[in-house]
């Protein structure tokens, strides 16, 4: 099965994501693996700002999938099948307090991610707000959450809109983060840890190299890493 994508529409990402699992938004070290690369321009910066920007809380919604910065420090979707292999690779087999009480975590990190844990699904405005983030504050939430979802323990769950009077939404959009244990529940607590990291890795490099038969493994591996 190789890459074979073309988004037109909410359903064009949906179906993606279900046929090959791992769906990075932007452009990587795999030429060709981006929804960036294979949308029509139509919908990439839609003037009635309806396109794939505004799509991505829906289809995180309907599709339950991950949503995050998980691969090279950018935004990808991936199926709750492919997540649970990329989790459990990246955790290395370790819940979060486990691998902070093994000094492979920061106290900036255990910071925030308890900030996340207590609160989810939780706003990055209001955790910001709640953490202290702000000049003359706590610094490092980009790069503590960028990291905590690198590692397999928060996801964004929604973008949420700023409304006008009228009820129209407007603007970016804001991330509202969870973990993958409150996302999806038993789902993924009974079976993030059935596997070695070893076996989940394996399983991941072989589903790449099914997307891309002509890519060096080199490539992957480089994809795949922290």
């Amino acid at each position: 099965m190789a890459f074979d994508l073309y988004v037109r529409t909410p359903e064009d990402l949906e179906a993606a994501i279900d046929e090959y699992g791992i769906v990075p938004f932007f452009k990587n070290s795999i030429p060709g693996f981006s929804i960036s690369e294979h949308v029509d321009p139509r919908v990439w910066f839609s003037e009635d700002d309806v396109g794939v920007w505004e799509w991505k809380g829906p289809v995180i919604r309907q599709c339950r999938c991950a949503y995050g910065k998980l691969f090279e420090k950018k935004a990808a979707f991936v199926s709750r099948e492919m997540y649970l292999d990329l989790a459990n690779w990246r955790r290395d087999g370790y819940d979060f307090d486990a691998r902070f009480d093994d000094g492979l975590a920061t106290w900036a990190d255990k910071a925030l991610f308890e900030l996340v844990d207590a609160n989810a699904p939780a706003l990055s405005t209001y955790l910001k707000r709640l953490g202290n983030y702000r000049k003359g504050g706590r610094t490092g939430f980009d790069a503590s959450i960028t990291r905590l979802q690198a590692q397999g323990y928060v996801l964004t769950d929604d973008f949420v809109y700023a409304v006008d009077r009228r009820g129209n939404t407007y603007g970016w959009g804001t991330a509202e983060y969870t973990t993958p244990e409150k996302f999806w529940g038993a789902e993924f607590t009974e079976k993030v840890y059935q596997r070695t990291p070893e076996e989940s890795y394996q399983r991941l490099l072989a589903h790449l190299a099914g997307l891309f038969p002509g890519e060096k493994e080199s490539a992957l591996h480089r994809f795949l890493r922290l």
